[in-house]
């Protein structure tokens, strides 16, 4: 079978799966966050944080819980790294560094899993299945809420009342995370993962020396760094090493776990509108966007031409031969278009083309299909623009899903496509200017500057992934790095909920003639295009420095 049409059986295997699951999964979340009855094991969790879930929040006092909360996550993992010495189950770890501590609290509380540290010689059980586990469901489950808070702020109306923060939260870990995890953890075990919580012991006799590995909890830890779009790996080499994804078909599943949430989550943003068309439109443009990008990105890897590259098929370096290049760019697309990070190659290894695709996915904003829940609520923000754009045109007051975009609602929608960009953009220039960051590069030129870039763009947009070859384990990049982090995570969330507070407060809108139809392949168009001029225009000159240059020079 040639690489090609190996390529197209997994992308055709995958889209199948993922087209399987997106109806039930879809409707049980919309049932979910809808549902007036609260399980056995909620209430008691309610009662332990002495929360009362039938009381509707306004958006102030939702957003006070997404930071209260995040923040008490934050001290915690701050604090269980810092006393990793003295825990039961360390492995012999010493306490992390109190700048590296910060990053990696920062990283996980905020979803985006960036690892400065080598995971088999850094953490112990009690924080990786303790701490780093339990964040990669509360993270995922922060940002699931308040991309349904938006949702409601469209569907209700002549109120400020956007549900309950700490019973999506709680709905979301308990009725949807955990149960597909405890499945897929099972999969996963039987493709070969491994889940124990072994020491350190030797595998074995190599030149050299013996080498030594750790065990752990991996397969539960793995599929919710997958489903929650989290990222980080148990070990150094993430989704890479054979003990978190052994063959191909736990690749594949790797992949379709990625995906399922955030393009389910259009069917659940449709059903809890009351117009599941309206989903099928944002459907429509992630699949779009994202469909453009694996071929992209397959063409760039299988089309490289030279003596080497021929040899191995394409350009194969950095990338695993269990997975190839098929195996290696799908998920290199998938993990990059979300918030999740993780990788089974290099991305510094990739041709200048295909490092470039990768940092240009995470500069869209994450939302095809983007991360769980933040890829929802980055979508919806970038169809207010499309609309708003559309207005100008025709001189025609905008509406989106019989919600008046008014200055107020435009003005919220510009700030936050503004802050990633000012972020990626702002550090990338500080550090390029200093001597100390710039000592970091493994390569000098357009490849260096392409590390820098990727790495903040990484944090910033709360990905996680790294380019490789920058030395990001110094004070300078954990604290400017964890800075964006968190930057990155919390004030587009800010704005995301003072937008749904507005709409909620307005009187629907009705129908006429001049409405744009929302739900039409024509808006589908008008969206693509949008987030493409908009991205290309705020990053282009940024990345005609680095991956461009490179590519073209090849």
């Amino acid at each position: 079978m040639s690489p090609v049409l190996a390529s197209v059986l997994q992308l055709l295997a995958l889209l199948v799966a993922l087209g399987l699951s997106y109806r039930p999964l879809g409707d049980h979340m919309a049932r979910v966050y809808s549902s007036e009855k609260h399980l056995r094991v909620e209430k008691w969790i309610y009662k332990g944080i002495g929360a009362d879930p039938s009381v509707e929040m306004r958006w102030p006092a939702y957003l006070r819980g997404v930071l209260a909360f995040s923040a008490v996550s934050l001290l915690f993992l701050y604090l269980l790294q810092r006393v990793q010495g003295s825990l039961p189950g360390s492995l012999g770890f010493v306490s992390i560094d109190p700048d590296q501590a910060f990053n990696t609290a920062a990283s996980f509380v905020a979803n985006t899993n960036w690892q400065s540290y080598y995971g088999e010689q850094a953490m112990g059980h009690v924080v990786q299945t303790g701490g780093l586990a339990v964040q990669n469901f509360l993270s995922a489950a922060v940002g699931i809420a308040v991309a349904v808070a938006l949702v409601r702020g469209f569907a209700r109306s002549r109120t400020g009342e956007l549900g309950n923060f700490w019973a999506d939260l709680v709905r979301g870990v308990v009725r949807i995370l955990l149960p597909i995890s405890v499945i897929g953890a099972l999969v996963l075990v039987a493709c070969g993962a491994i889940q124990n919580f072994a020491g350190i012991h030797e595998v074995g006799q190599f030149t050299g020396g013996a080498q030594q590995w750790n065990g752990g909890a991996v397969a539960s830890q793995e599929v919710i760094k997958e489903l929650g779009t989290n990222g980080g790996g148990y070990f150094n080499a993430n989704s890479a090493h054979p003990f978190e994804n052994p063959n191909g078909l736990s690749n594949l599943f790797e992949i379709y776990l990625i995906l399922v949430i955030p393009f389910a989550l259009t069917r659940t943003f449709g059903r809890m509108v009351g117009s599941l068309r309206q989903g099928y439109a944002i459907l429509g443009t992630m699949a779009t966007i994202w469909l453009g990008f694996t071929a992209l990105m397959m063409w760039t890897e299988f089309a490289h031409h030279g003596p080497a590259f021929d040899l191995a098929g394409g350009a194969m370096e950095g990338k695993e031969t269990r997975f190839g290049i098929a195996g290696s760019s799908i998920f290199a697309v998938a993990t990059t278009l979300t918030s999740t990070g993780a990788v089974n190659s290099f991305h510094s290894s990739y041709t200048g083309f295909g490092g470039g695709i990768t940092m240009l996915g995470m500069q869209l904003g994450e939302i095809a299909p983007g991360g769980v829940g933040s890829g929802l609520y980055g979508m919806l923000i970038m169809a207010i623009i499309a609309v708003f754009i559309a207005g100008l045109m025709v001189g025609r007051t905008p509406e989106y899903l019989g919600k008046k975009i008014g200055t107020r609602e435009i003005k919220f929608a510009a700030c936050y496509i503004l802050i990633t960009p000012a972020l990626v953009l702002g550090f990338t220039a500080v550090a390029m200017a200093l001597d100390t960051p710039s000592q970091s590069m493994t390569n000098s030129g357009a490849h260096g500057f392409s590390e820098i870039l990727y790495a903040y763009t990484s944090g910033a947009n709360n990905n996680g992934s790294a380019f490789a070859g920058l030395n990001a384990d110094t004070q300078w990049f954990n604290t400017t790095i964890g800075i964006a982090m968190l930057l990155g995570r919390f004030l587009p969330m800010v704005f995301v909920l003072a937008l749904a507070g507005s709409l909620a407060e307005q009187k629907p809108v009705p129908e006429t003639a001049g409405t744009l139809r929302t739900e039409k392949p024509l808006f589908t168009g008008l969206l693509v295009g949008t987030i493409l001029i908009v991205t290309g225009l705020t990053y282009f000159p940024a990345l005609a420095l680095g991956p461009l240059a490179e590519g073209l020079a090849a």
